[in-house]
């Protein structure tokens, strides 16, 4: 039903919706490391950020790989599926959303 433009029922060509954000580029992944903090506790991968920054192109080529990878199929591993969220309250006032972070744990097997 996603059609766009088709005046007669009869026509061959149908444009479906597109996916509304691309992929992240290398360029893009690129970027984000470098943004990465050090001497800060890892996410939820345990990976520490000093590990992806010295850890070299290789590295960096086979994690955008799998970013791409679950990206494509759209589909997160089972174990990122059974993780739990948290907030967690930062100072200042209660009432604002942004005085929280959110985080998410995986539960220990």
């Amino acid at each position: 039903m996603n059609v766009q433009g088709v005046n007669d029922v009869r026509q061959t060509k149908i444009h479906t919706a597109e996916q509304l954000v691309p992929e992240p580029s290398a360029f893009e992944f690129e970027l984000s490391i470098e943004k990465l903090k050090r001497q800060k506790s890892p996410g939820i991968g345990q990976i520490p950020a000093e590990l992806i920054k010295s850890g070299g192109r290789n590295i960096r080529c086979e994690i955008h790989k799998l970013i791409i990878s679950i990206w494509n199929k759209e589909e997160l591993p089972d174990e990122r599926k059974k993780s739990n969220i948290v907030t967690i309250k930062k100072k200042g006032d209660i009432k604002h959303c942004s005085n929280y972070r959110v985080i998410s744990l995986l539960p220990i097997t």
